[in-house]
């Protein structure tokens, strides 16, 4: 008997008269930095919370997060993602049912992932975090071009490679990055500007709440029809051996999406407009628990990502337990095809996730 095999299920079904009813006209795209699907799905990892190399406070991280049930586990690491997105939207990427997405990228970390991901480009030639400027055009930068979305799309990031990584310079967009002030445009952000120059940085960039709290002043001011923002914490804290930290700013990460939907939800132009896909741009070992820490080439785990999704029109399939194969690189695609748009560029581009079902 044949198994079923979906591909991101209905996502861009958005021609039925219930997409009609409820039309997309902004996109918000959400990253956690090198966050696991191990513990999307799972929660915490009773091996790395235990262990003294990895975490400093157990008995903390036991009564915060732990639970013997998997299910009510990573409700409490990530209350938003399990008790909304996946009662409104869709969670794809469980491998323990054969719901796999990948990077489609040989290389395995932050760069290469997130040009794949917003150029629908696994580019080999993309192949360092050096600071470059990308020669392959984005989604953003192409949404950007087209009528009724200029100056309209905008990208906030912890990490200061995405001014590289989504080409500024050419591409047009505002990407505000790191060490970027925020335009002085209400007391609020002229404050986070004085704040975030006072502050000590743990992990060398500014802290994800302030690239947060940009990005939600920004909207309310700007009200872009599509915001990019890009956590960093996790991987950073990841790299740095710190179990319970790495857990801790996922759990901050998913606090910041659900302020941010509730802030939209309150805002007219967003309300029952917008879609949220949140996703990730590698994954990380986990075999060897000493690997958690790391990815790239030699770590064949960290092909292994996952994506959350949800709008107006597109099905509440919730956590997806079908076998099916999705890649990062039909991400770029699908954002566009949100909004009605086709993302068509010089390089090749993969197309957008779209439902494929057998008996």
């Amino acid at each position: 008997m044949k198994q079923f095999f979906i591909l991101f299920a209905g996502l861009l079904c958005l021609h039925g008269a219930n997409a009609q009813k409820n039309k997309i006209e902004n996109v918000i795209v959400v990253t956690l930095d090198g966050m696991r699907w191990q513990e999307v799905f799972n929660g915490v990892d009773s091996a790395l919370m235990n262990s003294k190399a990895y975490t400093r406070d157990g008995e903390g991280m036991k009564t915060k997060f732990w639970d013997a049930a998997p299910e009510v586990r990573r409700q409490k690491l990530l209350p938003f993602l399990w008790q909304t997105i996946a009662a409104n939207g869709q969670l794809h990427g469980n491998r323990a049912y054969g719901n796999q997405v990948d990077v489609a990228n040989k290389y395995r970390f932050s760069y290469p992932g997130y040009n794949e991901l917003f150029t629908g480009y696994p580019d080999t030639a993309v192949n360092s975090n050096d600071k470059v400027w990308n020669k392959n055009v984005n989604v953003l930068e192409f949404i950007n071009s087209q009528p009724g979305f200029k100056g309209k799309v905008a990208a906030f990031a912890t990490w200061d490679v995405f001014l590289y990584i989504l080409n500024r310079q050419r591409s047009g967009l505002y990407v505000n990055a790191d060490f970027d002030s925020f335009p002085a445009t209400n007391p609020e952000l002229r404050l986070l500007n004085d704040l975030q120059k006072l502050t000590t940085r743990p992990i060398d960039v500014r802290p994800d709440i302030f690239t947060y709290m940009a990005a939600r002043e920004y909207l309310k001011v700007s009200k872009p029809r599509v915001l990019y923002l890009a956590f960093d914490e996790t991987d950073d804290y990841a790299h740095g051996g710190q179990y319970d930290q790495y857990i801790k700013s996922a759990h901050a990460q998913d606090a910041m999406v659900a302020d941010l939907w509730q802030t939209i939800q309150a805002m007219p132009q967003y309300k029952d407009k917008t879609a949220l896909i949140i996703a990730t741009d590698h994954g990380r070992g986990d075999k060897d628990k000493k690997q958690w820490r790391d990815h790239g080439e030699g770590v064949p785990e960290a092909s292994a990502i996952w994506i959350a999704a949800m709008g107006p029109g597109l099905p509440a399939l919730g956590e997806v337990k079908t076998p099916a194969q999705l890649y990062q690189a039909q991400v770029a695609a699908t954002i566009a095809s949100l909004l009605g748009i086709q993302f068509k560029v010089a390089h090749p581009v993969m197309p957008a996730l779209q439902p494929v079902a057998g008996k």
